[in-house]
């Protein structure tokens, strides 16, 4: 149960619903929508033990779950509706081993979030866009609208004022705290008046902060200035690619890709981002022939950062933002025409040996908060054997 959610509405309904749910469950749903849309959830129907709701509860959150504020926590009741502040919501179902009940179902969609001030985070950059007409209107010009860094100007057209903030540059700061990573600038915007001057001048703070499996985006207002809040989220920028040598010189470049038994398998994973003080890391890899469905028909070759497979092997890399690998197509293909891979990712801040990426192989199971990391998931294949080699009949 749970997931990362990223279409534009649906349905949330505890496991087996309408039937009781298990015991013992813990599920997480993350709905991200488009950039500067927010979420609305509505709850349709709640069956689950009553009371103080300690033992079974639904509980939303307005963004990532470990890193945002609780906007509910229930069990029972009338049937509400949240709305988040962002593209984002978490919703966290729990139920402990005692009595099991109908359970809940839930729609969200999304709504435009309509401001005027926008932020995104992309791989190398904050795009933030301010409207020309929002300026006018409070009184600013856009000729007044700056970075503390002189050289790092705005795009000005006739509608907006466009900056494209490096993380790496125009006196971005970088930040670490607990576990996020954090990217800030702050964009100024000086009132027109010189001899008298009725207006306060605006600092607009804009961030990127590293959570979790994605990146907020935050922007706030000092506190002599108008509010303006926004919150946006994103993914890692992140793929990876076969190799036909462990050289690592030419990509290959056929789908699917057709091998051999026991072939050795290299494979690359690379991260976008301009930042260069960051580490890739392979934590878990798992092969399936549903690309859907890693779970009912799963082989792992590496798990939490512990070889599974004996063929297993990572190597060394020119760069923090590779992460170089390699195993043997393995007998598991014998019995299914086409195997995906999904491997999940960590992203550290580099030279942070208590995070997992320099930890190795962990059998916990709970992450550990002590230090900035990320997980992204990337799916590759399909991998098929050549003809010569396909399954005979079983």
């Amino acid at each position: 149960c749970g997931g990362s959610i990223s279409d534009s509405s649906g349905v949330l309904q505890s496991p087996n619903y309408p039937g009781s749910y298990p015991n013992d469950a813990d599920c997480v749903w993350e709905i991200q929508v488009q950039n500067n849309f927010r979420v609305t959830l509505t709850f349709r129907d709640i069956a689950m033990q009553s009371g103080t709701c300690q033992h079974d509860y639904i509980e939303v959150y307005d963004g990532p779950l470990h890193s945002s504020p609780l906007l509910g926590r229930f069990c029972s009741g009338s049937f509400p509706t949240y709305v988040s502040s962002s593209n984002m919501m978490s919703v966290r179902f729990h139920s402990d081993s005692r009595y099991s009940f109908r359970g809940f179902q839930a729609h969200y969609s999304s709504i435009p979030a309509g401001h005027n001030t926008t932020i995104q985070c992309l791989p190398d950059y904050m795009h933030v866009v301010v409207s020309r007409d929002y300026l006018q209107s409070q009184g600013y010009s856009a000729q007044g609208v700056t970075l503390d860094d002189s050289h790092c100007r705005p795009t000005v057209t006739s509608q907006e004022v466009v900056f494209n903030i490096p993380y790496n540059g125009c006196g971005t700061i970088q930040e670490e705290n607990n576990d996020t990573i954090n990217y800030s600038n702050t964009i100024r915007v000086a009132s027109s008046g010189y001899i008298i001057k009725r207006k306060k001048n605006v600092n607009l703070h804009v961030s990127c902060k590293m959570l979790r499996k994605s990146w907020q985006q935050v922007m706030y207002a000092a506190e002599d200035t108008v509010d303006v809040n926004e919150y946006q989220f994103g993914r890692y920028d992140m793929n990876i690619t076969f190799y036909d040598s462990p050289a690592f010189l030419r990509q290959v470049r056929s789908s699917p890709y057709y091998i051999d038994l026991n072939q050795n398998l290299y494979l690359q994973a690379c991260l976008h981002n301009s930042d260069p003080n960051l580490k890739v890391v392979v934590d878990t890899c798992v092969a399936s022939p549903d690309r859907h469905d890693f779970n009912t028909l799963a082989y792992y070759l590496v798990r939490n950062g512990c070889p599974r497979d004996s063929s297993y092997a990572t190597f060394y890399s020119p760069s923090s933002h590779f992460a170089r690998f390699k195993f043997n197509a393995f007998e598991f293909m014998s019995r299914h025409p086409s195997v995906y891979l999904k491997c999940q990712m960590l992203v550290c801040r580099l030279g942070d040996f208590s995070s997992r990426c320099y930890r190795g192989c962990s059998t916990r199971a709970k992450r550990d908060t002590s230090s900035a990391e990320e997980t992204v998931d990337v799916v590759v294949g399909p991998l098929q054997l050549r003809g010569g080699d396909a399954p005979r009949g079983s």
